[in-house]
């Protein structure tokens, strides 16, 4: 299994964090992988977004996602729906002193021959995915 996790703290309430990251159309200000991401439908849990990210020589690769859990402003889940890896992710929040403390982690089952053929790119990518929460915590805490 491929999993990556990281934390931050940011000056901003926990409302205001949840909002940023429950607003799939984000991704690609904080997440420098992200080529393009919409609304396919919905709204929390069970909301659809269509993503495309970098893969291989630059090339698009589907990185669709759905939300399954929506608990403001304490959790947000998602499953990634398309593409080679299907990956788990969540968003924890947690009021602290300072603001709020976000936790994003990432996780990936792969099977025995994805994972010889996949796993060191596959683990890279969910690095760099969750290393990422720092730009978020420059863009929600400048606005």
């Amino acid at each position: 299994m491929a999993a990556a996790e990281r934390s931050v703290t940011i000056a901003r309430s926990p409302d205001t964090v949840f909002a940023f990251v429950a607003d799939g159309l984000n991704g690609p200000r904080w997440r420098q992988g992200v080529l393009d991401v919409s609304l396919v439908s919905g709204s929390g849990v069970g909301a659809v977004y269509r993503q495309g990210v970098k893969g291989p020589g630059g090339r698009r690769v589907a990185a669709d996602y759905k939300v399954t859990t929506y608990d403001p402003p304490r959790l947000l889940a998602f499953q990634t729906i398309a593409g080679p890896v299907h990956p788990r992710g969540e968003f924890r929040l947690e009021p602290v002193p300072e603001g709020t403390r976000l936790t994003f982690a990432l996780s990936a089952e792969l099977g025995r021959v994805s994972g010889l053929f996949l796993g060191g790119s596959v683990q890279r990518t969910m690095d760099a995915e969750v290393a990422a929460i720092e730009r978020l915590k420059a863009l929600v805490e400048a606005a």
